[in-house]
């Protein structure tokens, strides 16, 4: 992770939930004194989000020592402790909900995506994320994707080719849409398309493509596809794939699975900051 992306990305989540100071605190705390606390998890699940939880502390007040019991990618069960801060106590309860709310929802993201990866172990097969993301927030949930065992598919519109529907219909064909994409980019480059149905599975392979994308199509339909492209184009699966159906994408024999749901509908890990006094 870029720490420059990572230090602002805090920041702004700091400045947005402290406003001009935490008025609880500094009405309750007349003196300043150092405590202990314990990051606790009160579910099982993957953890995600620990050097983000550091960098909040260390922006807040570089005095808290933060000590990590385990590491990021580990599974936890519930009543596990994660972490200890030990500092000046209206520092930790002025970072503790922004903590939380980055470890809770990155957290959230790796258990979600080790569920569905633990699902497909017996496939050569990849999960892999998608760029439906919180905005501001995408460096961290596909960090967090990696930390379930998960892969990044491409980070922005810079990183890759993908041509999808529109611009299909926006350029007439397949073929016209492949034919400009290969003139505007550089030949170290893969193109990877979109496609619907069969007819336009051919018109890919016709444009000799480098990825093929079956979107939205039933594990049966897939089957097919793969027999009928047959190793020409690595093949990737899309579309409304979850822990139902998951299993039965990878048996069509894709090589990759997308699933724009491990970032956009998960549930955040329940974890709690418990002050020990």
């Amino acid at each position: 992770m870029n720490p420059i992306l990572i230090k602002e990305i805090v920041k702004q989540a700091l400045e947005e939930d402290l406003g001009i100071g935490d008025l609880t605190s500094d009405s309750i705390f007349k003196e300043d004194f150092n405590t202990n606390a314990v990051f606790r998890a009160k579910s099982s699940g993957v953890i995600a989000g620990l050097p983000i939880a550091v960098e909040v502390f260390q922006l807040l007040d570089p005095g808290i020592n933060f000590t990590a019991f385990v590491t990021d990618g580990v599974v936890v069960s519930s009543g596990a402790e994660i972490a200890k801060v030990t500092g000046p106590i209206k520092s930790i309860l002025a970072g503790e909900r922004v903590a939380l709310n980055f470890l809770q929802h990155l957290s959230g993201i790796a258990t979600k995506t080790a569920g569905l990866v633990k699902l497909v172990e017996e496939f050569p097969v990849k999960v892999v994320d998608t760029r439906k993301t919180t905005p501001g927030l995408r460096i961290l949930e596909k960090y967090a994707v990696l930390q379930g065992g998960g892969h990044n598919h491409r980070f922005n519109l810079a990183d890759a080719v993908l041509i999808k529907d529109n611009h299909i219909k926006a350029c007439g064909s397949i073929l016209e849409a492949v034919k400009r994409a290969r003139e505007g980019i550089p030949h170290t480059m893969k193109i990877e398309i979109e496609v619907e149905n069969e007819t336009q599975v051919k018109e890919a392979l016709a444009a000799k493509v480098d990825i093929i994308m079956l979107d939205n199509m039933t594990p049966a339909q897939m089957a097919v596809m793969v027999r009928l492209i047959n190793g020409r184009a690595i093949v990737e699966a899309s579309g409304n794939i979850d822990e139902s159906s998951i299993k039965a994408v990878s048996a069509a024999g894709v090589d990759i699975i997308s699933s724009g749901a491990i970032t956009h509908s998960v549930n955040a890990l329940d974890i709690s900051l418990d002050i020990l006094i």
